[in-house]
């Protein structure tokens, strides 16, 4: 589609032919269809710098609500055509201007803001290029598989509660899947078949389902439970705030959501996995 500097270059082609056509000039018709050609040629050009590209999306960087994810995409050629002076953005983010002359393929970096917790979806890709003579524009929008996970907003308090009451060293904690037997409990909709108590049933005793345990080290738990009053966002704010206090100070701790049991341990693979948690309690999965 013409550009704006190519919609008047058209419209001049058609005065000057129109004023050639008027005079009998050879030399107004000679440049009229001279620059026409130009304009040929270029729309020509201006659509093969954009063919033959495959564009996929890398990965994205979980943050925090108000700041700027790095959606990270590499571009590729078919061929050994050159693409020159390409351009690259996301709605409301960041533009990325790129060659691909002597590499076959880039890596864009390109930041996008984000607002509130879960899982973020940047849009369509925008695509485009007015090479070589700015006089027409080709684009295209990309719709990548692409989201950034965006975590709560750490929301700080003086003191943590209840921190003085956690489970000692090599306390028991009911974890589904584990080995050591540790009891039975009133069967819900939805337990594994092979944790039912058969036998129970069989001797008029209802329906109950076999609990396991895994047995924890010492470490501070961080329980839903520990903020009575406070709404969904601000327990996680300030589940999200400890979380992060106590990976500063490298001590272990672990992570009761409703339907969630994180064992207490300590590094930064333990950190992003409470913090997806918490990021992706009651999300809906990103679409497909």
């Amino acid at each position: 589609m013409p550009s704006r500097v190519g919609f008047f270059f058209g419209l001049c082609l058609l005065l000057m032919l129109l004023t050639a056509i008027n005079y009998e000039n050879n030399m107004s018709y000679a440049l009229t269809f001279l620059l026409a050609t130009l304009f040929v040629v270029a729309t020509l050009h201006t659509y093969a710098n954009l063919s033959g590209l495959t564009i996929r999306a890398v990965r994205a960087q979980a943050v925090f609500p108000g700041q700027q994810s790095e959606f990270v995409v590499a571009i590729e050629r078919g061929g050994r055509h050159d693409h020159c002076a390409l351009r690259a953005q996301w709605p409301h983010g960041s533009q990325a201007l790129f060659n691909l002359v002597d590499a076959d393929s880039a890596q864009l970096r390109l930041q996008v803001p984000v607002a509130r917790r879960g899982w973020h979806h940047p849009g369509r890709l925008l695509l485009e290029s007015t090479y070589p003579l700015g006089l027409l524009r080709c684009w295209t929008w990309i719709d990548l598989d692409l989201q950034a996970l965006v975590y709560p907003q750490p929301l700080p308090s003086t003191a943590l509660p209840g921190a003085a009451a956690q489970r000692p060293d090599g306390a028991s904690l009911p974890v589904p899947g584990s080995d050591d037997f540790y009891g039975f409990r009133a069967y819900r909709p939805g337990d594994s078949p092979r944790q039912v108590y058969w036998k129970g049933l069989a001797r008029e005793r209802g329906l109950q389902t076999k609990q396991y345990t895994a047995y924890t080290g010492s470490g501070t738990w961080l329980d839903w439970d520990l903020f009575p009053g406070l709404g969904t966002e601000q327990r996680l704010s300030q589940l999200c705030y400890w979380a992060l206090a106590l990976h500063a100070r490298n001590e272990e701790y672990g992570l009761r959501l409703p339907g969630v049991v994180i064992a207490p341990a300590a590094g930064e693979q333990h950190r992003d996995q409470v913090l997806r948690e918490l990021a992706l309690y009651r999300v809906q999965a990103p679409p497909r």
